[in-house]
């Protein structure tokens, strides 16, 4: 077989008997297996190949139809041909991850995934995801309420509902908020929400303005709806930048989680929302803004949310009672102009025609009913208890130079940065070792992350757990350490 130059170096020649394209085949089919071609990967067109390599055009494009019959490259028309899965030897002669569409090849993330494996994995003390205290969750009110809403609205409940949502809820979402209530949209999460949102508002090549670091869904959402997205540094805050990141990259639309956002925990002042705002009505530009923790506060209420601040018919308002009652109601909602929910509702009904129906109307009584409220001042509670839990431990089992962070006033989460020679991922590896996980914090960037961010959620657990937490990763970390020189260590502040 011939010498392989050029994209060719990426391939290891097969000798032996047998038809050239077969031995091309072998060699194409090994580079995907061991990672030399990832998914994504353009091969050459036919052409170009095989004047590369000296064989003829049909000589090529046997071995292209092989590895497309196969699964593992899929060719389009006027694109080319792009590697798709590597291959299985347990869905050999057919690879089915081969036939996974290209918007949904664009949104997959093992990361991700692995972290939401591990979040429920019993053996391990989780700090990863974002989840509530739920022993704090008012079981009693909601299985009373419940079975009371079942025996006065039973066929409601189980029939067909309206896909904007239960009136009910509706009604006692829109009177808390003091807006009307064609501008409510029942969805199922928050991640329905941008999923919605993304569909609606996006074609493939538009630009997304995000925060960097910022929402793992978020990112993922909007990179399956094909955009590109470009990232607004939420520590610095620096409306100069943003200014002028909108006016080189024209975005569609600007996603932000201004209030004791994820994952840092920060929360954009007031002054910094009101020129925010200007900003985007000076552009056009929509703004979406994700409320999740902001009735999570600690020491008093945030400011002013920018749905509230806004007087030019910019922002697009999501939320979702994951973060304060409990993520497996898979509830939340949308505000916006009403011909936009009228347009987001004429999309969802191709997803899930409406939201469960049990779920909406138990939370609507307990709006009503005060139940919720009283449930929030309890969680708030707990949740500094928590907070306060974590921040003492790590003060205490970790020495000075190894690990920073920002103590936030409310929402989920603890931001932290470890020494500079140290990398988050290899603690991660540690940790799972040793039975203890947190968020790397690469998931959280649309581009190239730096090295050493994790973050770590500290409603999820109760004190015990939180403080043999931090006992297992802190001898991660000094195992670590051991094995590092000494002229490599450098003291960090601790906050």
């Amino acid at each position: 077989m011939a010498t392989l130059f050029s994209f060719s170096k990426l391939l290891k020649p097969v000798n032996g008997d047998g038809p050239l394209y077969g031995r091309l085949l072998a060699s194409l089919e090994a580079a995907i297996q061991d990672g030399r071609l990832t998914p994504g990967s353009r091969l050459p067109s036919e052409r170009d190949l095989a004047e590369e390599l000296g064989l003829s055009r049909t000589t090529v494009t046997s071995a292209y139809r092989e590895l497309e019959a196969r699964g593992l490259v899929r060719g389009h028309v006027g694109r080319g041909t792009f590697v798709c899965a590597p291959p299985q030897a347990d869905e050999a002669p057919f690879a089915w991850r081969g036939k996974v569409s290209l918007r949904v090849q664009r949104s997959s993330d093992r990361d991700f995934h692995a972290l939401l494996q591990d979040s429920v994995n019993p053996s391990l003390i989780s700090f990863a995801a974002g989840c509530p205290a739920l022993d704090c969750f008012p079981f009693d009110d909601y299985q009373r309420i419940a079975q009371q809403v079942m025996k006065r609205e039973g066929a409601r409940v189980l029939g067909l509902a309206p896909t904007e949502g239960q009136p009910a809820l509706r009604h006692a979402l829109a009177a808390r908020m003091d807006i009307k209530l064609e501008k409510v949209l029942v969805v199922s999460g928050s991640q329905q929400a941008l999923d919605l949102l993304a569909r609606c508002l996006l074609d493939p090549g538009d630009t997304v303005l995000i925060e960097r670091p910022s929402y793992v869904g978020a990112i993922r959402t909007f990179r399956a709806a094909g955009a590109s997205l470009v990232g607004w540094d939420v520590r610095r805050n620096d409306l100069d930048e943003l200014e002028d990141l909108i006016l080189r990259y024209r975005p569609k639309l600007f996603y932000i989680n201004p209030t004791f956002q994820n994952p840092t925990g920060r929360t954009l002042g007031l002054p910094e929302r009101r020129d925010l705002l200007k900003l985007a009505a000076r552009y056009r530009l929509p703004v979406i803004e994700d409320g999740a923790y902001r009735e999570l506060w600690f020491e008093g209420p945030p400011p002013a949310s920018l749905r509230r601040l806004d007087e030019h018919n910019v922002v697009i308002s999501l939320n979702t009672f994951s973060k304060v009652l409990a993520p497996g109601l898979r509830l939340g909602w949308i505000v916006a102009s009403e011909s936009i929910v009228e347009q987001l509702a004429e999309t969802k009904v191709t997803l899930d025609h409406f939201t469960e129906g049990l779920g909406q109307l138990v939370v609507a009584e307990m709006l009503r009913s005060g139940v919720f409220d009283e449930h929030l001042k309890k969680l708030r509670l707990e949740h500094r208890r928590r907070r306060d839990a974590l921040v003492a431990a790590l003060r205490r089992e970790l020495s000075r130079h190894t690990l920073e962070f920002t103590v936030p006033g409310g929402g989920l989460y603890l931001w932290c940065r470890l020494a500079p020679h140290m990398e988050s991922a290899a603690l991660l590896r540690a940790g799972l070792a040793a039975g203890v996980v947190f968020a790397d914090g690469q998931l959280f960037y649309p581009d190239s992350a730096p090295e050493g961010e994790l973050r770590l959620c500290y409603s999820a657990l109760p004190v015990a757990k939180i403080e043999e937490g931090v006992r297992r990763l802190a001898r991660c970390l000094s195992s670590a350490e051991l094995r590092r020189p000494a002229a490599v260590r450098q003291t960090l502040p601790m906050v």
